[in-house]
């Protein structure tokens, strides 16, 4: 039996990573400081007897006791309203929270899989985007505090493979949906199907020209536990480091591009509002384009996203009108 740690696992990713794990066998330990996470989204696995839950902050050093086989690093604030709130707390979890899971997964001789972000990309020059583009992020602007973990939190990973010989497989995960985002997350989607549910006027930033690909929850699960189990070419010696020329490094998302304005004017359609779009001026940095290119997913994993648009948009919007019908709304993190 595997057993696997999953920080940030009482997020919206991190806890359907932590159903999967659970379906494939694994034994799972969930840790998370429930700054963004929420409980209710990992209620359903509480009482399963293959499953821990952890409250911890992973600024601070980890201590597990008995062995490990995978650590999966998720935890960090991901929407710009959280890491906008917190932060130092976000640069803080990028620097001392992977230090820490990478020295956890050095110490258990556990393979490490970190929740790297399309945002190391920032606002882009090329789309879609390769994993061998280096980036256009400007270091000190708004989005620096989440861009700038990320990247440091890949770098600091490598160094961890390339000294240590430590197994490491870097994510770069682009926009994601599905059942569990929180409400009022701040990201487009979830803000367009709260307001158009609400009948309230639909926000978009800028003319609603820039792009974004956007990958369903199951499909992106289904990636990330490819790479997770994925052997890669072994070494002909012992303790020898992996010296591809290719880091074990992967973009998962949906190649499918669509413009805010077009997805805003899906959501009123789907949803049947009334709702209509109103324009605000674009947010400093926000990236025009958004797409990954998943050529190397494909031949490598042999994994592309199978869930449409319009199917996935279904399911999420269900899942927002029951949580709009609740007694209790998700109101908060």
């Amino acid at each position: 039996m595997a057993r696997s740690l999953v920080t940030g696992g009482a997020g919206f990713l991190g806890s359907h990573l932590c159903d999967r794990l659970l379906a494939e066998g694994h034994e799972v330990l969930c840790l998370d400081t429930l700054l963004t996470g929420r409980l209710e989204n990992i209620t359903p696995s509480m009482n399963h007897r293959r499953f821990t839950f952890i409250q911890h902050d992973v600024t601070k050093p980890i201590e597990i006791a008995g062995p490990l086989d995978y650590v999966l690093h998720f935890a960090s604030p991901a929407s710009p309203t959280d890491y906008g709130k917190y932060p130092i707390h976000t640069l803080k979890v990028g620097a001392l929270g992977t230090y820490h899971a990478l020295g956890l997964a050095k110490a258990k001789g556990a393979t490490l899989l970190l929740a790297s972000s399309s945002e190391v990309y920032g606002d882009p020059e090329v789309n879609p985007q390769p994993e061998s583009y280096w980036g256009r992020v400007d270091p000190v602007g708004p989005r620096s505090v989440y861009d700038e973990a990320k990247r440091y939190a890949e770098a600091i990973s490598m160094a961890y493979h390339h000294t240590h010989h430590l197994e490491v497989r870097i994510a770069r995960i682009f926009n994601t949906y599905g059942p569990r985002m929180r409400l009022l997350d701040g990201r487009a989607l979830p803000n367009f199907m709260a307001q158009a549910l609400g009948g309230e006027p639909l926000t978009v930033y800028g003319d609603g020209s820039h792009t974004r690909s956007f990958c369903y929850v199951s499909d992106m699960v289904e990636g990330l536990y490819r790479l997770l189990t994925h052997q890669p070419h072994k070494p002909h010696k012992p303790n020898e480091p992996n010296q591809s020329n290719e880091p074990f490094i992967f973009n998962l998302g949906n190649p499918d591009e669509v413009t805010i304005l077009q997805l805003a004017q899906e959501v009123i359609e789907m949803t049947g509002s009334r709702s209509e779009v109103v324009f605000q001026p674009l947010p400093q940095d926000d990236p025009r384009v958004r797409r990954p290119d998943i050529a190397k997913a494909k031949e490598q994993l042999g994994w592309q996203p199978r869930v449409s648009r319009p199917e996935g948009l279904k399911h999420t919007i269900a899942f927002f009108q029951g949580l709009l019908s609740s007694p209790q709304t998700q109101s908060t993190p």
